[in-house]
């Protein structure tokens, strides 16, 4: 069943939702992103133009081919340092993410942009426009090989975090640029998670909510290393407490 919402829910019932982009906006990114190709590759092809007075064939198979790596360049190469945002998602505040809620890994980038190739046959996306109309979640081909989708980046409600982290101290504080460089590498998707975590821990299960909170800090250390004195006694659930302090709290 068609829908514009990507749920993400644990197995220990932690939920929430996230809106997915729909063709026309996908579409409307890549017409920016395809100005910022044409400009690249036009700067190129005049440089090639110069082996031309060499080999005529040379330089015509070059600009073929730098225009691809150009074309499949250009995207991965955005979405890896953007964290899965090209220029025009970024002004369109949308961006690939993970199907299943996990950090976008860097070979899924590659994945969806190889395949490419495949949703622009015969000529402007033909196939991966069709394959999006489709698809329930408004995937492309690259889109269902890498198991990710696109979603807009609008700003999340966020509880009243004075009020969920008042009178409570931080360790975790005391190295500033760890917590900035977390941030860098944290997900919007984990972010929220470990978020509704917190702010929903009264609906959950004694047992699930040890267990929540034991999965989630175990994929949290996987993204940061921070000093073992820093959590030193620290339990799973302080230590995603503090992670969310820091993340939502960046500044006191």
């Amino acid at each position: 069943m068609r829908t514009n919402k990507l749920l993400i829910r644990t197995p220990e019932g932690i939920s929430f939702t996230q809106r997915l982009a729909g063709p026309v906006t996908r579409f409307l990114a890549f017409a920016i992103d395809l100005a910022g190709i044409t400009l690249i590759s036009g700067t190129l092809s005049q440089v090639l133009l110069l082996a031309a007075i060499v080999s005529p064939d040379f330089a015509l198979a070059a600009r073929s081919i730098c225009y691809f790596v150009v074309t499949i360049g250009y995207s991965i190469l955005f979405e890896s340092l953007l964290r899965g945002q090209t220029l025009g998602k970024r002004v369109l505040k949308i961006r690939v993410v993970d199907a299943e809620g996990f950090r976008l890994r860097p070979a899924q980038i590659v994945v969806r942009n190889l395949l490419r190739v495949i949703d622009l046959l015969p000529a402007f996306y033909a196939v991966g426009g069709l394959c999006c109309l489709l698809s329930p979640k408004y995937q492309r081909m690259g889109d269902i090989a890498a198991n990710t989708v696109v979603i807009y980046t609008a700003p999340e409600k966020i509880p009243d975090l004075e009020l969920l982290f008042s009178g409570s101290y931080n360790s975790l504080r005391d190295h500033a640029h760890i917590g900035a460089q977390l941030r860098k590498l944290i997900s919007p998707t984990e972010a929220r998670l470990a978020l509704e975590a917190v702010s929903r821990r009264a609906e959950l299960e004694p047992e699930s909510r040890l267990e929540l909170y034991r999965q989630l800090a175990q994929r949290l250390r996987s993204i940061i290393t921070f000093p073992e004195e820093a959590l030193a006694g620290m339990t799973d659930e302080q230590y995603v407490r503090n992670i969310v302090d820091l993340i939502y709290r960046p500044t006191l």
